[in-house]
């Protein structure tokens, strides 16, 4: 019974969908850090002069503070951003790029009372076809 369960657990829609995106998710991943690591940065290291930000530490109190780290993860957050906007736009898979824009609560509401007063006039359901159960 528990076996059964679980693996009616395991096996949902969403829980493989969920196991799908993250394993092509991380696949992606490694696409974008390669291109960010091996073909990015060197070519803006190129343009920089060789910066690396890493390297920038002060003492404070007899601590060394690698401020340079943060600064390097932040820079290298923002180029995989950018990265990946580029990447996914040359795709085309921009969110928002081909979606239809979603209806505003006013417009859903005006569309509810459109279609109840056609229904109340003519008795169709409209957007149903014929075939269609009206229920």
């Amino acid at each position: 019974m528990l076996l059964q369960e679980l693996k009616g657990f395991l096996m949902r829609g969403s829980v493989v969908e969920l196991a799908v995106g993250v394993i092509i998710g991380s696949a992606f991943g490694k696409i974008v850090t390669a291109l960010v690591d091996k073909i990015l940065m060197p070519l803006l290291g190129i343009s920089l002069g060789g910066v690396n930000f890493e390297r920038l530490t002060f003492y404070l109190w007899g601590v060394n503070v690698e401020y340079g780290s943060f600064i390097q993860a932040v820079f290298d957050f923002t180029l995989i951003g950018v990265a990946l906007f580029f990447l996914l736009r040359l795709l085309g898979r921009h969110p928002g790029m081909n979606a239809p824009a979603l209806p505003t609560p006013t417009e859903t509401l005006l569309t509810e009372i459109r279609d109840l007063l056609k229904e109340k006039t003519t008795g169709v359901i409209p957007n149903q076809g014929p075939d269609q159960d009206a229920g």
